[in-house]
């Protein structure tokens, strides 16, 4: 495990920095994408990095700007923005075909990514799907704040407290996702705890619906929560990573 090395960085003309950990091994390349308030040194990441080491594949872990170890603000960023992160890390560090795994929030960010690259994306696995947030992740009262005073903070269990600023939640707005068919071909996997208090595990049967892909599949975890980060829930991810390494 690299976990606890120095990462390397991502340097890039006008934006800030991006640090990440890339393994060399078998394609395709593995993109792990964190949930809101994690980064690339969490449960989930670090293991899904002793399994690459294990096995050989090739894995890249990063965090977005403002996130874990990158430079940058975190509340000033944008879904466009981390969107751009993960494209231009696909870019300028990996070649041939990736499969990107996202969590909660991310998996938005993956499902963006993959209508980007159409032609780089062997194969998606979402855990907590969170697509279109912004839309039924408020009530009235809280979209009103937002656009009135700019913010909302909100208390976490995770943590810091959730910042949500207007730009981020107008570039969520115009991002939506799930009022048509969403182009994306390759094989999806959807992985959802159905004790998850944050993301209803229905969010994922509608993403399925939603998806042009033929071949897509939905695992619920019925005592799982939000995060599906338990041992079991670990090695469900990485089972679930190789039966897709086998199927493309």
């Amino acid at each position: 495990m690299d976990d606890l090395t120095l990462p390397s960085w991502l340097e890039r003309m006008e934006d800030p920095r991006l640090a990440y950990h890339l393994r060399d091994g078998t394609v395709p390349t593995l993109v792990f994408l964190p949930g809101y308030m994690s980064d690339m040194r969490g449960s989930k990441a670090v293991a899904l990095d002793d399994w690459a080491a294990k096995t050989g594949r090739a894995l890249l872990r990063l965090d977005y700007r403002g996130c874990g170890q990158s430079e940058g603000d975190c509340e000033t960023a944008t879904l466009t923005d981390w969107r751009d992160d993960i494209l231009g890390a696909i870019d300028q560090l990996t070649s041939g075909p990736v499969i990107l795994t996202g969590s909660s929030l991310r998996v938005w960010i993956m499902l963006l990514v993959a209508l980007a690259r159409p032609d780089r994306i062997a194969g998606l696995i979402g855990i907590a799907a969170a697509p279109d947030f912004t839309d039924w992740g408020f009530t009235q009262e809280q979209k009103m704040t937002i656009l009135g005073e700019g913010r909302l903070e909100q208390p976490s269990p995770y943590g810091a407290p959730l910042v949500t600023t207007q730009a981020f939640w107008q570039s969520g707005e115009a991002h939506r996702m799930l009022q048509s068919d969403i182009a994306i071909d390759c094989p999806v996997r959807l992985l959802h705890g159905q004790r998850d208090a944050d993301v209803p595990w229905h969010h994922s049967l509608h993403l399925s619906e939603k998806l042009r892909s033929a071949d897509v599949q939905v695992t619920l975890v019925k005592d799982g929560d939000h995060r599906l980060s338990r041992p079991a829930d670990i090695d469900l991810l990485i089972a679930t990573i190789e039966r897709l390494l086998k199927d493309i």
